[in-house]
């Protein structure tokens, strides 16, 4: 076992993906090589602490629920991640990650659901997308795209057809960038096209706001 550098675990609801509004835990690994323009945990690129795998363990096992999500920043920047997982579904626990699909996925444990972010151009980070994940994706996983604007709405739509990543994956998610994109206008365009897309807002920040561990 080894140290992973951590800024925060802290339980919530799940925010986002197919299992929002659970109760979660939520393992923030520090550090992260992208600058997303619209990033909301620019607090997590730098600092935290370095925790042992088993401590860890211990502190998201101690708050008692089953849905736990590994997070950051970028989480798979850290190679620890991918024992980390392995430890909590072998706990018996329901595994996520959140990663930007920038890193290569294909050591991820088969167990954990990938929610797999897809960088639009109004990130501004389009270019570090890793298509060869695609390859690494299973059926229960979830892909993410973060919506900036109405360019942004079309890039994503072709970026499913030619991956055909309707039946790739459990669901494909679409949100609007948080003060860049009405939710309303967003879904507007998922109603007219008819897209078998799940629209996503945020949850945690309409309960709680830009507050850190919520």
């Amino acid at each position: 076992m080894s140290a992973l550098r951590i800024t925060e675990i802290f339980l919530s609801l799940q925010g986002e993906a197919n299992t929002v509004g659970k109760p979660t835990v939520f393992v923030r690994l520090t550090g992260c090589p992208l600058r997303c323009h619209y990033c909301d945990s620019a607090y997590a690129f730098s600092g935290g602490e370095l925790i042992e795998e088993a401590d860890i363990l211990n502190t998201v096992k101690g708050f008692g629920v089953q849905h736990v999500t590994v997070t950051g920043g970028e989480p798979l920047a850290q190679p620890g991640a991918l024992s980390l997982m392995v430890a909590l579904a072998d706990a018996g626990l329901s595994v996520s990650i959140e990663t930007s699909g920038a890193l290569s996925v294909a050591e991820v444990d088969p167990r954990v659901v990938k929610v797999l972010d897809l960088k639009t151009p109004g990130s501004g980070e389009v270019q570090r997308n890793l298509w060869e994940n695609m390859r690494h994706l299973n059926a229960h996983d979830q892909i993410k795209f973060v919506v900036c604007d109405r360019a942004d709405y079309d890039w994503a739509r072709m970026r499913c057809d030619e991956h055909n990543l309707y039946a790739q994956v459990a669901d494909v998610l679409f949100s609007p960038s948080h003060h860049q994109l009405a939710s309303r206008d967003l879904a507007d365009w998922i109603v007219a096209d008819r897209l078998p897309v799940r629209m996503q807002v945020q949850l945690h920040k309409l309960l709680w706001g830009d507050v850190p561990g919520r």
